[in-house]
């Protein structure tokens, strides 16, 4: 089979995998997207797997054939060495809800799973593309991506990596967990702005024509570490299957039974992934996208609109603290039939008025297969002590979205359906809000890891022992109008 990628936007030349990881994006500004059909896998051949084998047989789908060996080397890299756990992917039960813990890689967060294996796909596509040239990856965050793409590329060969983040829009621990990052090849910028702000300006990069001369002349290449880019979307599939297979191996569920999955959503390529899996065979019946109170996307899926004109909140789940949700395009693209013409269409309204609306006919197929809501604030509070009450189970802001918007979902529809819930951080990467919720007293962050630990008995993640000792190292702060004059400068710095 032929294995190329087009655009969203259908005015992208088809490309090889390998041109897609380093590409990034679409050059008419669309996502990347498989141009062929999605292989149904044997779940009996893949249930007994360990998670490098697994990620191996699932990811080696979208590469040429005679690239699975270099997938399988790339997996045993990312997974296989001791930076996760013997089981990557823990799953754990909090009542009557599966969580799948996303968070045990270097930086306790679920961006890790795609991330620890993106800098190793990138460096593996520049060989088999002969490209000599120095990659700058370009990497807009809300607070997870950030440091797991810098944890992920640093001192890698052939890359820079350039990480913007808003200022004001991310928790204290992931700030820290930024600035203090180390490598010879990191550069980490504060905006004054906020994500949808970065976002779009990375996007905005890749097409401008001032870029591409200096990018040019200095003999560099503009990627992407987003999940905007494909490499960090395919990665994150292998999580549902291995989540299933846990609970066919303990025999929660009996293969071929069909679950849920319940996935707190911000940029909206963790979910996707999930559907990806279900197109290439995995028994799901349903998706529940949770959000916060930024809830672009509970409206999208309930009334077919998505309306960007809205007041945008800083809230207790900062990383879901967004208004323009990308990986939604390509959701988008899928059910229209791959008709990149009318995606097109569409963003062209979104990019115009701040709004466009599916035809009837697409809504009805995403409300075949997705609902969703969302949670207060004050609802994520409420929600990390009820679980932890009722359970023993702590959650972080993130993962009590999923928890408390699949808990209204259960009591409004009666589906008992086994649900696994994605659980999308450690409670310790928010630890004020998570010890405030559950004790009712306000503490600076450092002192609420070490009661939150004391009073639980949660372990402290470990990439986060000791980062209020770890001395910053970055400085720069702009303002959101600045960021691509800021990327010129450092292109011309090489």
């Amino acid at each position: 089979m032929n294995k190329t990628y087009i655009s969203t936007r259908n005015l992208q030349k088809e490309i090889n995998f390998y041109q897609a990881i380093v590409q990034g994006i679409g050059d008419d500004g669309g996502l990347l997207v498989p141009n062929f059909d999605l292989p149904k896998l044997d779940l009996k051949q893949l249930v007994n797997l360990n998670y490098v084998e697994l990620a191996t047989e699932v990811i080696s789908t979208f590469v040429p054939d005679e690239g699975k060996e270099l997938i399988h080397q790339a997996c045993i890299n990312a997974y296989g060495k001791g930076l996760f756990p013997e089981i990557v992917v823990p799953v754990e039960k909090a009542g009557d809800v599966y969580i799948a813990e996303l968070f045990h890689g270097q930086t306790a967060a679920f961006k890790d799973m795609a991330l620890s294996l993106l800098p190793h796909l990138m460096t593996l596509s520049l060989k088999q593309l002969n490209e000599d040239r120095l990659v700058m990856i370009l990497a807009a965050t809300s607070g997870d991506t950030g440091k797991a793409a810098l944890e992920g590329f640093k001192d890698v060969e052939g890359t820079c990596i350039k990480v913007f983040y808003p200022l004001d829009g991310v928790s204290a621990i992931q700030q820290q967990q930024m600035i203090s990052q180390e490598g010879k090849n990191v550069k980490v910028i504060g905006i004054k702005g906020n994500f949808d702000d970065a976002q779009s300006a990375v996007k905005v990069a890749f097409g401008d024509a001032s870029l591409k001369e200096a990018s040019d002349q200095h003999h560099v290449f503009l990627s992407s570490a987003n999940s905007i880019n494909v490499g960090r979307l395919i990665p994150q599939i292998v999580y549902y299957f291995h989540s299933y297979f846990e609970l066919v191996r303990r025999k929660e569920i009996t293969m071929s039974e069909e679950i849920n999955f319940c996935v707190p959503s911000g940029n909206f390529g963790n979910c996707l992934a999930g559907w990806i899996a279900k197109q290439m065979g995995l028994p799901v019946k349903r998706f529940i996208a949770a959000s916060n109170k930024n809830n672009i996307l509970t409206d999208f899926f309930t009334t077919g609109k998505y309306d960007a004109n809205r007041e945008f909140y800083k809230t207790n789940a900062p990383a879901m603290d967004i208004l323009v949700s990308s990986n939604l395009e390509r959701l988008v693209w899928f059910m229209s039939n791959k008709d990149g013409n009318k995606v097109r269409e569409y963003m062209d309204k979104l990019k115009k008025d701040g709004v466009y609306e599916v035809d009837a006919d697409i809504f009805a197929r995403i409300q075949e297969e997705f609902s969703a809501g969302y949670l207060t604030e004050q609802q994520v509070m409420e929600t990390i002590k009820d679980c932890y009450e009722k359970t023993g189970y702590v959650l972080d802001t993130h993962t009590a979205c999923g928890y408390g918007v699949l808990k209204q979902y259960q009591k409004e529809t009666n589906d008992q359906t086994k649900t696994v819930l994605l659980s999308t951080a450690s409670p310790y990467k928010f630890p004020e809000s998570v010890y405030q919720a559950l004790f009712n007293e306000g503490l600076d962050v450092y002192e609420a890891i070490e009661k939150l630990h004391k009073k639980t008995g949660v372990a402290v993640a470990k990439p986060l022992i000791g980062i209020q000792d770890r001395p910053v190292l970055h400085h720069d702060h702009i303002d959101k109008t600045e960021i691509i004059h800021f990327i010129k400068s450092e292109i011309e710095k090489i």
